[in-house]
């Protein structure tokens, strides 16, 4: 499960709080790891109920705060069927014709260039798809690449794979089968 809110930026690695009730003194450890370029993972948490996590205020007391899931079963469904119908699936802020931010114009450009015929999903159009993509792909930014079904990476992944030649091999490949 991720979460899909602006602060998980600001928050510190590891949040040590303690509880006390009448009956006992209780240390409950919450470990976050933040989104990277290399996880893809917005959180994980332990002995916390899984509609909430523990955030830290600046004077150091502790609050929880609601989580909620962005991916129900019918979006997912959904996802599964979209990702699945086209070789190439690109899910970027704009369209191919009129990038509406410089990550996706890159990954449409690098695509373009390798004569790629791909499908574009802008998610600027729709708040339910672009929240719940991310957790989906456990991937927080866009644009997000999915070649033959799979979820490829973001714009610095494809980058990279072009400058060394692996795109361009991976979809040899998969335009080939």
């Amino acid at each position: 499960m991720s979460l899909g809110i602006s602060l998980q930026w600001q928050l510190p690695s590891v949040i040590r709080s303690t509880r006390t009730s009448a009956a006992q003194l209780r240390t409950t450890d919450v470990f976050l790891s933040l989104p990277t370029v290399h996880s893809g993972r917005a959180l994980q948490y332990s002995t916390i109920p899984s509609s909430s996590i523990a955030t830290g205020k600046r004077d150091g007391r502790l609050r929880s705060i609601r989580c909620l899931s962005a991916l129900d079963p019918n979006l997912k469904s959904t996802l599964d069927k979209v990702v699945t119908s086209q070789k190439i699936v690109l899910f970027m802020k704009g369209t191919k014709e009129f990038p509406q931010c410089g990550f996706s114009n890159t990954v449409v450009q690098i695509l373009k260039a390798l004569n790629a015929p791909f499908e574009t999903l802008n998610i600027l159009e729709n708040e339910a798809l672009r929240q719940g993509l991310k957790e989906y792909s456990s991937w927080p930014t866009f644009p997000q690449l999915y070649i033959d079904g799979e979820f490829f990476g973001g714009c610095d992944i494809v980058v990279e794979a072009y400058k060394s030649g692996e795109l361009q091999e991976l979809l040899e490949r998969t335009l080939c089968s």
